[in-house]
């Protein structure tokens, strides 16, 4: 066979060999390749109900995009489809035990508590206000000596304050010994009563009739035991009848003035027991009672001023000294109460998480008493034996939120709220 020496027909002739080889190749390759796998949605995949924001996630929003609320990206709610369809449709959410364990879920039981409470105050120590004497004379004279005293000192009873001279008290004394002399008793009487009106004391008097001795001199004497308050004599005055010489307060007892908050006020009855601890003495408490409650408040502190009697035998209790107190208030009543740390406080309302037999959390409502320690009174909304969160509360009533699971309300029968 001849082959044509024309280009043109061997470059025809090489493009028709090289499509045809191109062609059965192509075939070969897809009879050797796997037949292509129908692409299948799985099962599992979750629908996306919203998107919120972590920080606000009682607000929903339709689209993804960034938080109106916050510098940060809208995160998607899922749909929970892992759940039976044939599953028990009742209220509350689901946590799983991992998830509790992680977030140190902690419960607690509601409980009766009686209703005895204590009231931490602070106090100040002062005089017992009752226990004043006031020194006076009871005729005018003059200041003869006044005894190295000022205000402030520690005096005790009998101990000689100033002697003075009375002048007028020396022609009565001569007028009771002239009638001596006539016995007359009715004369006598009249005498001695004369020198009792010009303040003679009944002790002078009696040692007038004895001895016979006119005695114009007299020395005034404290008449309790106490401290100087005000000393209003020095030497060389001249006094007249009923003029104020000092004020004593006595020490025997002192008065401990406890600020309690309005709120407290109410728990407060006159003879509650005092537990009382002093810097000054870190190492013993002494006991007291509620003596007097006064019925004024005090609208700086917004405070309750109640008044401990305390007794002072040894004074070493002095005005001035400030004191813890305890006061606690006598009760046999009884009340459902739940610890503190477990309430969540709304601004408008407050809840609890309570747990049910089922492991169900739901929010609930409660109306609150009293907090007596670390426990508060429940009014409304639980019963005896219940559980309820005590630590972890806030996530779980987050969840509960973005779930749309409403707290259930506080007008629910208790077990003896009151």
């Amino acid at each position: 066979m001849k082959i044509s020496n024309n280009p043109p027909l061997l470059l025809t002739i090489a493009a028709l060999l090289l499509a045809l080889g191109g062609g059965i190749g192509w075939r070969l390759a897809l009879q050797n390749q796997p037949a292509p796998v129908e692409p299948v949605a799985a099962d599992n995949e979750q629908k996306v109900l919203y998107w919120y924001d972590p920080m606000m996630p009682q607000q929903h929003f339709d689209q993804p995009g960034p938080s109106p609320f916050m510098d940060m990206p809208l995160i998607a709610k899922y749909a929970d489809n892992t759940k039976d369809n044939n599953e028990d449709t009742a209220p509350g959410l689901s946590i799983d035990s991992t998830v509790t364990q992680n977030i140190g879920l902690r419960l607690a039981t509601v409980t009766r508590i009686p209703l005895s409470r204590q009231i931490e105050a602070t106090g100040v120590m002062a005089f017992n206000e009752r226990d004043i004497a006031i020194v006076q004379t009871r005729s005018g004279g003059f200041v003869e000596r006044v005894w190295p005293l000022a205000v402030g000192d520690v005096v005790k009873a009998g101990q000689p304050l100033v002697k003075i001279l009375v002048p007028e008290w020396a022609a009565a004394q001569l007028e009771l010994l002239a009638v001596r002399g006539f016995n007359d008793k009715q004369l006598l009487g009249a005498a001695h009563q004369r020198l009792l009106l010009q303040g003679m004391p009944e002790k002078l008097v009696q040692r007038l009739e004895q001895t016979g001795a006119v005695q114009s001199y007299y020395t005034i004497s404290a008449p309790i035991a106490g401290v100087i308050q005000t000393l209003e004599v020095r030497n060389g005055m001249t006094l007249s009848r009923g003029q104020t010489l000092a004020q004593i307060n006595g020490l025997s007892s002192v008065w401990l003035e406890v600020a309690v908050p309005e709120a407290q006020a109410e728990a407060i009855s006159l003879g509650d027991s005092a537990k009382v601890r002093l810097s000054a003495f870190p190492e013993r408490s002494i006991e007291g009672r509620v003596a007097t409650i006064l019925p004024m408040l005090n609208e700086s502190s917004r405070s309750v001023r109640v008044r401990v009697e305390l007794k002072n035998p040894q004074q070493q209790l002095r005005p001035g000294l400030s004191a813890q107190v305890t006061l606690s208030s006598a009760s046999q009543d009884t009340a459902l109460a739940v610890p503190s740390e477990a309430l969540i406080r709304t601004g408008k309302r407050t809840l609890v998480m309570v747990v049910d037999d089922q492991g169900r959390y739901t929010p609930q409502q409660v109306t609150l008493g009293h907090e007596i320690g670390n426990q508060t009174v429940i009014s409304a909304g639980l019963e005896n034996g219940q559980q309820v969160v005590a630590s972890g509360q806030f996530l779980i009533d987050s969840e509960a939120s973005l779930n749309s699971i409403e707290a259930r309300s506080a007008n629910l029968p208790t077990d003896g709220a009151q």
